[in-house]
């Protein structure tokens, strides 16, 4: 695992995931929410998305967090390791809330300077719809991966929380 994407919903913990596994993996991380947004809420024009999309994926080693389909091929292509975090929507909206309240009024790890947490019914209606409207896509395009391309598809947290603890483990037995 040297060139790994996490994708899932908002709230899903692809960030956080993301961070647990770049201190483990001791691999760059590059979080999609700050590459794609400008200060003030302005959205990234799609070109220059695909532009620096294109310019982490040259690098050697990486995990990248976060959807984004006008880059997602771009990412898919490069990628060795794809995470999926499917997790039902109650989860997902959970953890958003808590995430709003967390960071309310104040710009979170993972998201570009000058874009302050903030309570969108917009983005609550992404989250609930994402499994009609995002999973199938997803899982589709990841039934389509070459072979080589290893995907682990996340249905519930614990598999998570399983699989950090065994990565530790085996990283840790490696540098022994």
């Amino acid at each position: 695992m040297k060139k790994i994407i996490i994708i899932g919903s908002s709230g899903s913990g692809k960030s956080t995931l993301a961070r647990e596994l770049a201190n483990i993996l001791k691999l760059p991380l590059f979080h999609l929410d700050q590459l794609n947004w400008r200060p003030g809420w302005e959205e990234v024009p799609k070109e220059e998305q695909r532009a620096l999309a294109q310019e982490v994926v040259t690098k050697e080693e990486w995990i990248i967090d976060g959807n984004y389909g006008e880059t997602f091929d771009v990412r898919m292509k490069e990628a060795d390791t794809i995470l999926f975090l499917d997790f039902h929507r109650l989860i997902c909206i959970t953890r958003a809330f808590k995430r709003v309240i967390t960071y309310r009024n104040r710009v979170r790890p993972d998201m570009a300077e000058g874009c302050p947490e903030r309570f969108d019914l917009e983005f609550f209606k992404y989250i609930w719809n994402f499994p009609e409207q995002k999973t199938p896509h997803i899982r589709k395009r990841l039934a389509d991966l070459p072979e080589e391309k290893q995907v682990i598809h996340f249905r519930k947290p614990r598999e998570v929380e399983r699989f950090l603890k065994e990565l530790k483990h085996t990283q840790k037995a490696q540098t022994s």
